[in-house]
């Protein structure tokens, strides 16, 4: 995936899950004793695709990062909005497995998961859901997730700006009072 264009800690958050992503990746390979880059990998990130519910959420995203879309070419489920595949295969991610982890308030894997996605494939969203989920991200890798109180504020102060403005944030204290 690419960096994120927004600096700061998002754009650092983003490096973070990318490399936890890589990780994860390399464990299934090791599992599997598959090597990088030959047709076992794809084999396996096939096998993954075929049952995202059997597999953590970082293990699919790295396998359709693996993976081609046999109708626009792009990675698969990262392609352009309306590729039916691509849509199919980004539905089909968030059937993956989300385990929270130690010392963090439910649902806060799934936040991250769901956060990481809109960056990894920020394309594929309008740019008022790009800036709270990216903002959101540094945030849910330190296990904080917001109340709902509190992510209710940051969507209404989010509707506010204008779609240059939402793409200039770097975080959510720079929502302020608005």
């Amino acid at each position: 995936m690419s960096a994120l264009p927004r600096g700061g800690r998002p754009a650092e958050a983003l490096v973070a899950i990318e490399a936890s992503i890589d990780e994860s990746w390399r464990d299934l390979l090791a599992e599997y004793g598959v090597d990088a880059r030959t047709a076992g990998e794809t084999d396996l990130a096939e096998l993954v695709v075929a049952d995202t519910s059997a597999f953590p959420w970082r293990v699919v995203d790295a396998a359709f990062a693996r993976l081609s879309c046999p109708d626009c070419g792009n990675g698969l489920g990262s392609g352009p909005r309306g590729c039916v595949k691509c849509d199919q295969a980004d539905g089909f991610r968030f059937a993956a497995i989300e385990v929270d982890r130690p010392a963090t308030p439910p649902g806060t894997e799934h936040g991250l998961r769901v956060a990481s996605a809109v960056a990894r494939t920020r394309h594929r969203y309008g740019p008022r859901a790009r800036c709270g989920f990216e903002l959101g991200l540094p945030g849910l890798i330190e296990g904080k997730l917001p109340t709902t109180p509190q992510a209710q504020a940051y969507r209404a102060a989010i509707n506010k700006l204008t779609e240059e403005e939402c793409e200039r944030l770097t975080s959510l204290d720079q929502l302020g009072g608005r």
